[in-house]
């Protein structure tokens, strides 16, 4: 395996697939304690590379931490079964088994951001704006999917309003996965990102123009 220089991104190789692979079937402290230096070199280096490449027109990122937050979950599984880089932007990269998947937008409003995406969604310029914008973004590619979404109308919303499906959601965000496969482990997969990254900007401005961060004080 050879090591990875930052902003040397050429993909993953098909061992960071294996890796997550047998992490699935062995998720263990010996497991991973016995191939942490594998994780190093063929997960967290390439991702470490895409960020700092990603950084000069998507902002500064981080990768999220290995190990699950097991406190309040059945699962006692002590590690994650992929990697997550997160982008200052908003963007997201998840590397797994499954292939690899990217994200962008508000995944879940808190109660002050939703209270302004309602608001904004139940006006007839900015909701007729964001109903073009999700046309857009699933034209060129990526899905627009809401989070945590009611089954039905928001308090004091009509039921037949006709943006009710956008106005069901607590949480908005491009979507775009991708199967394994040989371009993975090329440069190729940097492109696959910045593709869908810029596609999906017109959502998060949206997003950014009308609902904007949280203002309330952290818990």
């Amino acid at each position: 395996m050879n090591t990875v220089r930052v902003n040397d991104f050429r993909g993953w190789p098909a061992e960071a697939l294996e890796f997550y692979e047998h992490l699935e079937a062995d998720n263990s402290k010996t497991f991973w304690t016995a191939h942490r230096a594998v994780y190093d070199e063929v997960v967290r280096a390439p991702m470490e590379a895409l960020l700092a490449r990603l950084e000069p027109e998507f902002g500064p990122g981080k990768i999220f931490r290995p190990n699950r937050d097991v406190r309040f979950s059945a699962d006692k599984s002590p590690y994650k079964t992929h990697v997550g880089g997160y982008l200052e932007s908003g963007g997201y990269v998840q590397l797994s088994a499954d292939g690899l998947a990217c994200g962008l937008g508000y995944y879940r409003l808190a109660s002050d951001q939703l209270a302004r995406y309602r608001a904004a969604v139940a006006e007839d310029v900015p909701g007729a704006e964001l109903e073009r914008v999700v046309a857009a973004v699933r034209a060129a590619g990526p899905q627009v999917v809401g989070r945590d979404s009611l089954k039905t109308a928001p308090r004091g919303v009509a039921k037949d309003h006709p943006r009710i499906e956008l106005l069901r959601h607590r949480g908005l965000i491009a979507w775009q996965e991708w199967e394994p496969a040989a371009w993975l482990g090329t440069a190729e997969a940097y492109g696959r990102i910045t593709g869908f990254l810029r596609a999906a900007q017109p959502l998060h401005e949206w997003l950014e123009n009308h609902v904007g961060p949280s203002e309330l004080p952290p818990r």
